[in-house]
């Protein structure tokens, strides 16, 4: 059920069900994070396997204290400059977060969301809000709320329809082992983070077959159709069976494509890029090709999710 009442939101909340909330990266599914049986209830909807680890929502930085025994100060500058925001730190967890969110690691990872709705949910809420993306595991991640209805609407309780999403990149997530480390890269760059924390990023460590933080596994973002990535378009020639996804000048004349950004826009790709994977995906195609993005600023968050779609 998509609905836009806040209210039936926090009384779903309240009772232990799973509600999907909105938020600028993508849309989350969510639910009472100090409950295990509510956080139970999120991994069998996603059929998210246990080892992987779910990102913990709450609506200030001194919320997050309650729950972090530890808070870095090069993390804390961060959290104090970008919070609201896509970021996500990776803290030590106090004994009041469960195993079960963190996939038995002593380390949460906790972000505070930036979207009006779900951070009037949160600070009306007694507890913080697990929620991984709302979508099928290793499934394209959805930025709007008829995206979570149309995969998940019968396994949970309601959708909190807050629009499409602005970012539409799950957020970066950061952590300090003696110096700051990217486990994801997502919608703060590794520029905004380096200027914001006043440090060096001092190792980028994205993919594991045993996760310290959500979204690190090869495979993962990915539609159902095989994603092929294309160095140089010259070697490619159209065909309608297939599908392109195209980023700036089109090289070609295709009968199935979508173009993230005509205008070689790095924001307006970013935005695009989960809901065109899903169009795609839908189209009586046998494959997508798509193009590397440049190395910088967003393009790396959106080469990360490209490269996983297609392992």
């Amino acid at each position: 059920m998509i609905s836009t009442s806040i209210e039936e939101a926090i009384s779903q909340l309240k009772q232990g069900n799973l509600v999907a909330i909105p938020t600028e990266t993508v849309y989350g599914l969510a639910a009472n994070a100090l409950d295990e049986k509510a956080v139970a209830s999120i991994f069998a909807a996603k059929n998210r396997p246990h080892f992987d680890p779910l990102i913990v929502h709450c609506s200030s930085l001194n919320e997050v204290e309650n729950y972090a025994s530890e808070f870095p100060a090069p993390l804390r500058k961060l959290a104090e400059n970008l919070w609201p925001g896509p970021l996500t730190v990776l803290l030590p967890k106090k004994n009041n977060i469960s195993d079960l969110v963190t996939a038995g690691s002593s380390r949460c990872a906790f972000r505070v969301p930036n979207h009006p709705l779900t951070l009037e949910v949160l600070k009306s809420l007694p507890f913080p809000l697990a929620a991984p993306s709302a979508n099928p595991f290793g499934y394209v991640s959805p930025t709007t709320a008829e995206h979570v209805e149309n995969q998940l609407g019968e396994a949970i309780s309601m959708v909190l329809d807050g629009g499409p999403c602005s970012v539409g990149l799950e957020s970066t997530i950061v952590g300090w082992e003696n110096g700051l480390v990217i486990y994801r890269l997502g919608g703060c760059t590794t520029e905004e983070i380096e200027k914001m924390a006043g440090v060096k990023i001092s190792r980028v460590q994205t993919s594991s077959s045993k996760p310290a933080a959500p979204g690190m596994l090869d495979s993962h973002y990915a539609p159902k159709k095989k994603v092929v990535m294309v160095e140089d378009w010259n070697t490619t020639h159209c065909d309608c069976n297939q599908g392109y996804l195209f980023f700036g000048s089109q090289p070609f004349e295709a009968y199935h494509f979508r173009n993230l950004s005509e205008d070689g826009n790095i924001v307006e790709a970013a935005a695009q890029l989960f809901k065109f994977l899903r169009e795609l995906d839908e189209l009586p195609i046998e494959m997508i090709y798509a193009q590397w993005l440049p190395e910088a600023g967003l393009g790396r968050a959106i080469n990360d999710r490209l490269k996983r779609a297609s392992a």
